[in-house]
């Protein structure tokens, strides 16, 4: 026993031995206090681990220090920058008086529970249309919460709710909700009845009810009513079942609904005049409330695509908003940078320099604040204390590029393709480009994509579309006795736009454009 468990320890030691040539080993041939030896390994081990992971810490809240930061190190330029996004309704609209006294000369009428005119509002984009009107609402139901007349808004925005189905869905459930509410304020109110006469039935004197019984009828009336308000979704029902849930709830109490329809020529454009006919005559069949209708359209030619009936009936009153110089565009930005930005955040030069800019676009004043709070928004990452001259030509450069992106996403398939081929034109060195090359790149890429072939008069169309955009600059110049031909050359930022045309799943599915390009060199 003795024998074999000698035997074994010395084949454990002669292992250690082998396997271990570190271990240590007394000089004087004694075994080495191991449990020691573990300790102390243990302790240091411990403490090792102890200070990599402080380390760590250390590093990782520095870099989250880091992060924002720098980015707040510096004094902030906005004391309140949502005043210079086109959503902001100020509560001074300079050099739009004369418009916004014509609009509320027309809708007074609301206050004395009369049926005021339909409205239609015209201007280009950034004349103060859908801010002079909102303006003029929000004062107009305010009014007439101080003389307690009912009189309501609602606003809806055609580019986005751009079909009849869509505005009738969301009228209708606004009215809905808003009589749900009125509704079960009168339930609690007969609740509130119900309780005291329960307790003291002499209560009731002060009521219309002669008795509990007849308050609990009510009541079960009132949430019978509620029920029947049911709220229209967004797809699914028949068109005019939608209008009848709208026209009922409209008509649930005695009150003069403004409807608002901004971007009116959008709706017309998607749905046709369906939905203006039906709100424009619904007051000969409304019983308790009466329906006006503000339009607010950038074209000015909409009205000619209008059924006659609906013409006459919409367009009662006209009001048109003129376009900014540049000096009323100034006026407009001192009075939003007052309130937007910190005390002395502007060099001289950054509005006037703004104003300018806009006054070239049109007299679009959302151009002028876009350009101002972009401005103030480069000031801000460069972590400088105002905002100069060069922050506003960066922001017109930026603004244009995210103009030229959004414009470009949007086109139609035909002229991206148009586009594209004058795109690869400029990339090979084409200078004066002229239709016939960019047809004949064209027909190549609808061929890739397996895409209609419009005849090369069509194509002319498109870039002359493209010019008036502001994509493509295409002049028409004299090559004698050879005729007449259109030279075009890009007019927007190459490789931005290239990129844009090739997000679209279509054209980023062609492979390999460049031996198109090649080939038609070659063939020349």
């Amino acid at each position: 026993m003795t024998d074999t468990n000698e035997h074994t320890q010395g084949e454990v030691d002669a292992d250690s031995n082998s396997d271990d040539s570190d271990s240590p080993v007394e000089s004087d041939g004694e075994e080495p206090d191991l449990s020691e030896t573990a300790d102390a390994l243990d302790e240091d081990r411990g403490q090792s681990i102890d200070e990599i992971l402080r380390e760590e810490d250390e590093d990782n809240e520095e870099a989250s220090r880091g992060l924002f930061d720098d980015l707040l190190s510096g004094e902030p330029i906005f004391e309140k920058k949502e005043v210079l996004r086109p959503s902001y309704t100020p509560r001074k609209l300079p050099h739009r008086e004369d418009q916004i006294n014509n609009m509320a000369t027309i809708l007074v009428s609301a206050l004395r529970g009369d049926t005021p005119s339909n409205i239609l509002i015209y201007g280009k984009t950034g004349t103060g249309k859908t801010a002079s009107a909102k303006f003029v609402s929000e004062e107009l139901e305010s009014t007439s919460t101080k003389y307690e007349v009912p009189c309501e808004v609602e606003y809806i925005n055609c580019e986005v709710t751009d079909t009849q189905y869509r505005v009738l869905a969301q009228l209708a459930n606004k009215f809905v909700g808003k009589n749900r509410e009125a509704i079960e304020d009168k339930i609690e109110e007969r609740e509130s009845d119900l309780d005291r006469a329960r307790e003291n039935p002499q209560s009731l004197e002060s009521t219309e009810f002669d008795s509990v019984s007849a308050l609990e009828a009510e009541i079960e009336s009132l949430t019978e009513e509620k029920e029947s308000f049911t709220e229209v979704p967004m797809t699914g029902w028949p068109t005019d079942r939608v209008y009848n849930s709208f026209f009922d709830a409209v008509d649930y109490r005695e009150r003069v609904v403004v409807i608002m329809l901004d971007e009116i020529d959008k709706l017309v454009e998607k749905s046709g005049d369906d939905t203006l006919y039906n709100l424009s005559r619904m007051n000969s069949e409304l019983e308790r409330s009466r329906v006006s209708i503000i339009g607010i359209s950038n074209d000015l030619k909409f009205t000619d695509f209008l059924d006659p009936r609906v013409n006459s009936s919409l367009g009662e009153e006209e009001i048109v908003f003129p376009p900014y110089d540049a000096n009323q565009l100034r006026d407009i930005l001192e009075a939003r940078a007052e309130i937007a930005f910190k005390d002395a955040a502007l060099t001289d030069d950054v509005i006037p320099l703004c104003a300018a800019f806009a006054a070239q676009e049109h007299g679009d004043a959302r151009r002028a604040l876009d350009l101002l709070r972009t401005a103030g928004e480069l000031a801000e990452r460069d972590n400088t204390d105002d905002v100069e001259e060069d922050h506003v030509r960066q922001a017109q450069e930026k603004i244009e590029i995210d103009r030229v992106v959004e414009v470009v996403r949007t086109l139609p398939q035909q002229s991206k393709l148009v586009l594209f081929a004058i795109i690869l034109l400029e990339k090979q060195g084409v200078h004066n480009i002229n239709t016939g090359e960019v047809y004949n790149i064209y027909k190549r890429l609808c061929d890739e994509i397996d895409a209609d072939v419009l005849t090369q008069r069509r194509v002319t169309d498109l870039i002359s579309e493209l010019d008036m955009l502001g994509i493509v600059n295409a002049v028409v110049v004299s090559k004698g006795r050879y005729g007449r031909t259109k030279e075009i050359s890009l007019s927007v930022p190459l490789e931005e736009t290239e990129t844009v045309l090739l997000s679209d799943s279509r054209l980023g599915d062609i492979e390999d454009v460049q031996p198109f390009v090649q080939a038609r060199f070659d063939n020349s």
